[in-house]
C-alpha cells in the first residue's frame, strides 16, 4: 500500500468512528450535524509507527456551550478506538466559534484532559455521546 493511501485509509477510519459520536444536547450524531466531516480529517506520519490525525470540527452555532464536550469525546473515542499509536490535534474550525482559542488549548492539553474526565458529571457526558445507537 502507498503511503497516500495509507494515510487515506487511516483518515477513513477516523471518520467512521468519530461520526457516530452523539451530540450533547441534540438527538442526533456529529455527522448529521456536520459537525464532523471528512475533509476536517487530515492524517500526515510523524515516524514509522505514529500518525498525527488533525481534526477539525465545526459546532452547530458560534456560541455553542459544549465544544469543549464535543473536543472530549472525539479525544475519548480516538484513543479508545485506534489500534496504532497516534498524536491527536483536536481544533475548531476557524471562525466557527466565539471562543475557538481557548476550547482549542482546553482539549489539546492532557493534564485539562485528565482532569475533565475525573470529573463523574462530564465523564458521564462523554459516555452518554459515546453510545453507539441503531437506526
Amino acid at each position: 500500500m502507498s503511503e497516500d493511501a495509507e494515510l487515506s485509509s487511516v483518515a477513513a477510519t477516523v471518520y467512521d468512528l468519530l461520526r457516530t459520536v452523539r451530540d450533547p444536547e441534540k438527538d442526533a450524531t456529529l455527522e448529521d450535524l456536520e459537525v464532523i466531516r471528512e475533509e476536517g480529517i487530515k492524517v500526515t506520519r510523524l515516524n514509522n509507527d505514529k500518525f498525527l490525525i488533525k481534526i477539525e470540527f465545526v459546532p452547530t452555532v458560534p456560541h455553542c456551550s459544549l465544544a469543549t464536550l464535543i473536543g472530549l469525546c472525539v479525544r475519548v473515542k480516538l484513543s479508545r478506538s485506534l489500534p496504532y499509536p497516534f498524536k491527536a490535534d483536536i481544533c475548531i474550525a476557524p471562525g466557527t466559534h466565539n471562543t475557538e482559542l481557548d476550547v482549542n488549548k482546553q482539549i489539546n492539553d492532557k493534564e485539562r484532559v485528565a482532569a475533565a474526565l475525573e470529573n463523574p458529571n462530564l465523564s458521564q457526558a462523554v459516555e452518554e455521546c459515546l453510545i453507539e445507537q441503531d437506526y
